[in-house]
């Protein structure tokens, strides 16, 4: 790579993350801001992290700008990356979004982390598994997201869709 190229594509990653950092700090914008547990709404940690990726992007923006970034290793060139585990675990994020609200947030969880759970045992080169590794996995994932969901809802009293309107699914 030419140095004009890298600086360039230092530049283009500094002004991604200052662009993240702005689109964070729009939505947050659109977040109530009653103040909740402690006197902190719901808004104050997206502008928390809208505040760290504009300073952190305006630092990178500087580092492009005065030499680019420093003691950055050029890589051994390893292996590439894995591209059917990085979709695997895509999609389980992307169905856990569009699902949660009609699932609820145990099920949709529970299915986020049996699609990503086989994207990095794809990665893994250990396979897919048979229908033993994907009950396992559905119950890990039950597991894990149920004692979540109840803490956040139980203890916390924030909100969280559920498949009933009891409160416990």
């Amino acid at each position: 790579m030419t140095p004009a190229l890298n600086a360039r594509q230092e530049a283009a990653v500094a002004v991604g993350v200052l662009l993240l950092a702005l689109g964070l700090g729009a939505g947050a914008w659109f977040i109530p801001s009653e103040a909740g547990y402690a006197g902190i709404g719901p808004d104050f940690l997206p502008w928390v992290v809208s505040t760290a990726l504009l300073v952190c992007g305006a630092f990178m923006l500087w580092e492009v700008r005065t030499g680019g970034f420093r003691d950055l290793d050029d890589g051994e060139g390893g292996e590439p990356p894995y591209w059917p585990g990085f979709v695997w675990m895509s999609v389980g994020l992307l169905v856990n979004a569009a699902l949660i609200t009609t699932l609820g947030f145990i099920l949709s969880c529970a299915l986020c982390f049996v699609l990503a759970a086989r994207g990095a045992r794809l990665a893994q080169g250990q396979g897919g598994g048979g229908t033993r590794t994907w009950v396992s996995d559905a119950v890990v994932g039950l597991l894990i997201a149920a004692p979540v969901y109840w803490m956040f809802t139980k203890f916390l009293a924030i909100g969280l869709p559920g498949l009933t309107q009891s409160g416990w699914l």
